[in-house]
């Protein structure tokens, strides 16, 4: 009789899921875990890397992804006292996801690309 794996079982996206995955691959949250996966940073330094995002906006994602145990929030003992943001040892478990998402959108964009063309020329 022929060995056969036995099946995988089949995961559920819940609500649970969702909700994770939309606070973690959130457009500033992919950009801040892949700076602080990078070095950590305070909070000034995440602003001037990522230009295009707001003080409010830094806040919401970095106090989401402290949250959801992505990210570390150090103070560090210095004059005057200073915060900084750090990669998890559970966000670093991301890092291998965040870079083959970054490989897979360079690698697809020229054939996305065409397909919007293609789509808008008939629309």
């Amino acid at each position: 009789m022929p060995e056969t794996t036995p099946p995988q079982p089949t995961t559920q996206i819940t609500a649970q899921h969702r909700e994770l995955l939309d606070q973690v691959l959130d457009k500033w949250s992919l950009q801040v875990l892949d700076r602080l996966c990078e070095s950590p940073s305070r909070f000034n330094e995440l602003r001037r890397a990522i230009p295009v995002i707001t003080q409010k906006s830094l806040t919401a994602t970095l106090r989401r992804l402290e949250r959801n145990g992505m990210v570390d929030r150090v103070v560090v003992n210095t004059r005057p006292l200073a915060v900084e943001y750090r990669i998890s040892l559970l966000g670093k478990t991301l890092q291998d996801l965040i870079d083959a998402l970054l490989r897979w959108t360079t690698v697809t964009m020229p054939e996305v690309e065409r397909a919007r063309e293609r789509f808008d020329e008939h629309t």
